[in-house]
């Protein structure tokens, strides 16, 4: 996802890689990943800034899902997508940070082959997963404004399984699909990666193999794992707004419509990014432009989903009180 099925658009309509002879390239038993930046100088302040971040973003998701297992008053499915919204927004920067900060400590910038495809597997299983939620949790919110009287009946905790590990399936699918074909290619001599991890397009680049299959499968795969979840978010809230211009009261309406503003919030920020780096002309400072966007998806929002989530929900906020305090007490 994040733009590499559009990055694979422009790739088939006419920036192929080249296929060298299979007698031009050397086995590749590792890649080098050259950071956000290869000045020794900036290297200290990255570590900071990163690790901060990561510290942050590890705090903050915990903290959610701890005080949805801890609150009975949060055993609602509307929590039970924001536990594991937190958990893949976990999972997700475990997948690139841990790695990239102790590159910058040890100075070594080597990932292992396996070590990459099985960074690049989890990166889009989490990062696809993330998409698939906060579809879910539209459709969660359009049962809650336009079928309040049947919410618990449709919103069943069978239902609530089915949404949630549906997606993990086809998630793991994809992946599995993305890093078998991987797998299968032949690397240059070249092992260079211009990123902070391992994804599909730089890999692709560096690769001497004809990659047109995988170009294609990540193309028919980015569309409908890109698409799918961002009609359901469309359909939801325009079935929303719908309901809510309805209401007569313009309390009613702010109190109906309120209950969205968090998840409305992220997602404008997801896709927000995606669409302002990825829909724009390719030029000489796209893979600036890939590095700031998997920063974004990858580091930033996962950061940003406890405070959103937290700061603007006043029973969040109660129960985060309710923990801390029962923690300090102990």
């Amino acid at each position: 996802l994040k733009g590499t099925w559009i990055s694979s658009l422009c790739i088939l309509l006419g920036r192929h890689n080249s296929y060298m002879g299979q007698d031009n390239h050397t086995s590749v038993s590792e890649f080098l990943l050259l950071g956000l930046s290869e000045k020794p100088e900036q290297q200290l302040l990255l570590f900071g800034i990163f690790f901060t971040m990561y510290m942050v973003t590890m705090i903050g998701n915990l903290l959610i899902i701890l005080a949805i297992y801890s609150d009975s008053h949060l055993h609602t499915p509307m929590y039970f997508f924001l536990s594991n919204l937190s958990f893949v927004d976990l999972c997700q920067i475990s997948t690139t940070m841990p790695k990239m900060l102790i590159n910058i400590l040890t100075h070594n910038k080597a990932i292992p082959y396996a070590g990459c495809l099985v960074q690049m597997y989890s990166f889009h299983l989490f990062g696809t997963m993330d998409s698939f939620l906060l579809a879910v949790m539209a459709y969660d919110r359009f049962v809650a404004i336009c079928h309040p009287l049947r919410y618990a009946t449709i919103m069943s905790p069978r239902l609530c399984v089915l949404l949630v590990g549906g997606p993990w399936g086809i998630t793991n699918l994809q992946s599995v699909v993305h890093t078998s074909l991987m797998a299968k290619l032949t690397f240059c001599a070249d092992n260079k990666i211009p990123h902070f991890f391992c994804d599909l397009m730089p890999l692709l680049k560096l690769s001497c193999s004809d990659t047109h299959i995988n170009e294609l499968v990540i193309l028919i795969f980015g569309i409908f794992m890109g698409i799918s979840p961002l009609v359901c978010i469309l359909l939801s809230y325009i079935c929303i707004f719908c309901a809510v211009l309805r209401v007569p009261s313009a309390k009613g309406k702010w109190k109906a419509f309120s209950t969205c503003g968090s998840h409305l919030t992220v997602v404008l920020l997801f896709y927000g990014t995606i669409f302002a780096v990825y829909l724009q002309p390719s030029g000489p400072t796209s893979p600036q432009k890939d590095k700031a966007a998997a920063v974004m998806c990858a580091v930033v929002i996962p950061m940003l989903n406890p405070f959103i989530y937290s700061l603007r929900n006043r029973d969040m906020k109660s129960a985060l009180r309710k923990l801390i305090s029962r923690t300090s007490s102990q």
